[in-house]
């Protein structure tokens, strides 16, 4: 009989972002490993239609209230048998599941993304997060962030868990329905797929318009295609005005998930110089589709570009040798793009989450008391 375990989750299925399809590629490459006979999912958010679930994997309705969440949750784990697994989606959840797991004496494995595991957090968080027997991160960048500022506990029980890309996302003609909706055809296409909320004014749209600005010169042809929604469009209206290129940009606005794969494929380039990217699941989807990828070289862009083996990395806050690296795109030949992202293919995630899954079985991770055991349910 294998392990059940209890994920408690921001979002996973039917969730948006890359942090939702982080979770829900992870749930997914768990129910396929034998050593797991069952997965529940508790989510806070759930915006879209769950879809159909993997075997093994049953997720509950979300509930936003924190407290009602939290009692739940607590209810759940008391009534999963002895030996299962607590995981911890997210470390702003970590206080919570912390407590959890020394209530039930489950063992705690706590996934980390980007920004929120980079400062020091709170010392509830801190907390929680030292009570893990297992941490992921999702790149080299946000691992080392965090050893640098503020965990204290042992190196070894933080492991690097980069993200996976779905096989949806591969080589294929530009999309003669996305030409027409936007009307593309004859021109240049640079394109950046992220929510445009105010907040994450670092994912760097702005200086993408500043290029494109000088870009202009030499490919009056170019234009700057926007996927994504939220109350930022404002701002980039007004930085594609001020930079006299309003008539160059194109909210394309929020599209159907199926739909991504055609807007990658339609594109001559992808470019998001970020400043603050956790990882960056965009850059390997769009590398898959075989188009030439932009990124910057200041946070786990450079997990997700390889170092610049997948893509080009640039001064985020550099808007020429931004410009430079986008019409070094329009001239160069077109990729491999599921070559290009191999090491990220599903199968290779399966392996690590199994392997992961055997060694948290065998004992082969430091406990937040020090030393290894078995991790079948503990009290603390």
């Amino acid at each position: 009989m294998g392990r059940q375990i209890l994920a408690l989750v921001s979002d996973a299925f039917g969730g948006h972002g890359g942090i939702a399809r982080y979770n829900s590629d992870l749930l997914c490459a768990l129910s396929h490993s034998a050593a797991v006979s069952r997965i529940v999912a508790l989510p806070r958010m759930q915006p879209e239609p769950i879809g159909t679930l993997p075997a093994k994997v049953s997720q509950l309705p979300a509930i936003a209230d924190q407290i009602r969440y939290s009692l739940k949750a607590v209810r759940l784990a008391r009534q999963m048998p002895p030996g299962t697994l607590l995981f911890c989606g997210h470390l702003l959840m970590a206080p919570l599941a912390g407590f959890i797991s020394r209530l039930t004496g489950q063992p705690l494995w706590l996934q980390v993304h980007g920004i929120d595991a980079w400062a020091k957090p709170t010392d509830r968080v801190r907390w929680g997060a030292r009570r893990s027997d297992l941490v992921t991160a999702v790149s080299r960048y946000t691992r080392n962030q965090m050893l640098a500022n503020w965990w204290d506990g042992s190196t070894d029980r933080i492991r690097v868990l980069p993200n996976t890309v779905d096989t949806a996302y591969s080589p294929g003609p530009k999309s003669p329905k996305i030409i027409a909706r936007h009307g593309l055809a004859g021109r240049k296409v640079i394109l950046t797929v992220s929510r445009l909320a105010s907040a994450e004014r670092y994912k760097g749209h702005d200086y993408v318009i500043s290029a494109l600005s000088q870009l202009r010169l030499d490919h009056p042809d170019a234009v700057y295609l926007i996927v994504g929604g939220g109350d930022g469009v404002d701002y980039l209206r007004s930085v594609a005005q001020t930079f006299d290129v309003a008539g160059h940009v194109i909210f394309a606005g929020k599209v159907p998930h199926e739909e991504l794969p055609d807007y990658f494929r339609t594109a001559d380039v992808f470019v998001m110089p970020s400043v603050k990217e956790g990882f960056g699941i965009v850059f390997l989807e769009a590398a898959a589709c075989g188009i030439p990828v932009i990124g910057g070289n200041r946070d786990g862009s450079v997990d997700a570009l390889a170092d610049g083996e997948i893509g080009t990395l640039v001064d985020p806050e550099d808007p020429a040798m931004i410009a430079k690296a986008i019409d070094r795109a329009f001239k160069s030949s077109p990729r491999d793009g599921l070559k290009a992202v191999a090491r990220f293919s599903k199968q290779n995630f399966e392996q690590h989450v199994g392997s992961i899954i055997e060694d948290l079985a065998s004992g082969q991770v430091e406990t937040s008391h020090g030393g290894r055991r078995r991790l079948e349910g503990r009290v603390r």
